[in-house]
């Protein structure tokens, strides 16, 4: 094999079990820091006494800072919980897993990026005035993502995606087609069919020139990618960035993953949804059933959105400066493109005080007329999200919400059936897609308004992940999603209020669990 190609699927046996060991030393040191603790907190000497006294009393404190601050209720639940049970060390596990110089320096690094590059989204057309005129009733919402920094835009054609191997073949067609650059961001790589299909193209199109690069999560390839794979990929001329990388030391920052999945060719052609680049994603294996997931394509003015997205992520982890103006693919002549619809692509990050992902959501539900219908892997909304979805209910609107009946986290999942009694009283049709995991993030409401994007409806997507998404508004792709709910109904066991009786110690377990669901 030539230096400079990546290692194929002949080699991966060997640097799996490298990369096992390489896991199991990271956890090996983390628990030795615990152990550590334990010692120090429960030895019997009198300096240990002290020590007690003193972490005994920055809980309290800790605990009466919680209760004050302005975070979520459910948060605050959850560490003041936490205190009770562990008194002596609760308190300072809370300061150094939220307090860290570390945390408040990566913010700040990260907000420069972003505040000196959102004037560039708005690079095309303003599109307000013409908002305004041709669907008033949605020009809040539109209004919001525009005041955040992301405009919406027209000539723009969208195409929805059902299942990953649909969005899988159109992939490889549009990647063999790019000229300057090729952008991928995204949660989980894993070599396998689907992989060595993209590297292949790739390697070829960074040897013919075109600027490559890739930004995968540390975390989502923990076990999918071999130890240092970031210089493998290098070494075939790809650029490569490992976003967060785990180190054995307790951190927030270790919580604050890229879930984000992006492609960008050129600028001109963007893909985003839930899919990652595996083998499951597209069938090509099975490890929870059918794996049910969608994706949209961006063709037009509205593709540099999730470009510039992926820019931005680039420049803050490199810490690197770019005029960002020189990947704009319209500067010289206009988008020929014909308008799809209102296109308003946007990002989301735990970074900063704006839950843009939540409102994209709490702004479809609270608007809903007639209709809702989501997909959703996981269902363990905060008090927002359920009240809003109770009221919309009550309110006389259709709810329809799909999720999996094949868990992929088992606690998780006994999670997400906890809330089904509740929505189900208020009126919410709850369905469970039958032998597979439905993996699609998706809402959609009265016709009119779409979402297509990386955010499941739990509390580390909301809050602790990285994300984007597209809002679709007179999209002809909202027919499209629509078409596919209703398609994918059939395949679905609907869940009634008999289905919701556990026995006692199942509701038990059901009710510890949602204290702690801020933490899955």
């Amino acid at each position: 094999m030539a230096n400079n190609q990546v290692k194929t699927p002949k080699h991966r046996k060997k640097w799996y079990y490298a990369l096992r060991r390489q896991r199991i030393s990271i956890i090996i040191m983390l628990l030795l820091q615990f152990a550590l603790f334990g010692i120090l907190l429960f030895s019997s000497s009198l300096a240990s006494d002290y020590v007690s006294y003193a972490l005994r009393a920055i809980s309290i404190i800790v605990s009466i800072l919680i209760i004050t601050s302005e975070t979520k209720t459910a948060y605050k639940m959850v560490w003041v919980f936490t205190i009770l049970i562990f008194p002596v060390f609760g308190g300072l596990f809370y300061v150094l897993f939220k307090w860290q110089t570390s945390q408040r320096r990566v913010s700040k690094h990260f907000a420069k990026f972003e505040d000196s590059t959102k004037p560039l989204f708005k690079m095309g057309e303003d599109k307000l005035l013409q908002i305004s005129e041709a669907c008033p009733s949605q020009l809040p919402a539109i209004n919001y993502l525009q005041n955040a920094g992301f405009p919406a835009y027209t000539n723009t054609k969208t195409t929805f995606f059902s299942l990953g191997e649909f969005w899988y073949k159109d992939m490889i067609s549009e990647l063999e087609k790019a000229e300057k650059y090729i952008f991928l961001e995204y949660f989980i790589i894993e070599e396998g069919v689907f992989w060595d299909a993209v590297l292949e193209i790739l390697t070829r199109k960074a040897s013919e020139g075109v600027d490559v690069r890739i930004i995968y999560d540390d975390i989502g390839c923990f076990l999918t990618l071999p130890k240092k794979y970031n210089k493998q990929l290098e070494a075939a001329g790809i650029k490569c960035h490992v976003f967060n990388k785990f180190k054995p030391i307790v951190s927030g920052l270790q919580n604050n993953r890229d879930h984000r999945k992006i492609t960008s060719i050129d600028g001109k052609v963007t893909y985003t949804g839930g899919c990652n680049i595996a083998d499951e994603y597209i069938n090509q294996k099975q490890k929870h059933g059918h794996w049910k997931d969608c994706s949209i394509k961006l063709e037009g003015e509205a593709s540099w959105s999730l470009t510039l997205v992926f820019l931005q992520m680039w420049c803050a982890c490199t810490n690197t400066h770019e005029d960002y103006s020189k990947f704009y693919p319209y500067a010289e002549h206009k988008c020929p493109t014909e308008s799809d619809g209102y296109i308003q692509p946007y990002a989301d990050s735990p970074l900063d005080e704006e839950n843009i992902g939540e409102n994209v959501y709490l702004g479809i539900i609270q608007n809903a007329k007639n209709y809702l219908y989501i997909n959703t892997p996981y269902l363990i909304p905060d008090e927002n999200i359920m009240s809003a979805l109770v009221l919309c209910a009550k309110s006389g609107v259709n709810v329809k919400i799909i999720t999996p009946e094949v868990w992929d986290k088992r606690f998780v999942h006994i999670t997400t059936r906890s809330y089904y009694r509740e929505l189900i009283a208020a009126g919410v049709e709850i369905y469970e897609y039958s032998g597979g995991f439905n993996h699609s993030k998706t809402f959609l409401s009265d016709d009119t308004v779409a979402t297509v994007g990386t955010t499941n409806l739990d509390y580390r997507s909301l809050y602790l992940h990285f994300e984007c998404g597209v809002r679709l508004v007179n999209s002809s792709s909202i027919q499209n999603i629509k078409n596919d709910f209703l398609e994918t109904l059939e395949k679905c066991k609907r869940i009634t209020p008999n289905d919701c009786k556990t026995k006692l110690p199942v509701r038990i377990i059901q009710d510890v669990l949602r204290i702690f669901a801020p933490l899955m």
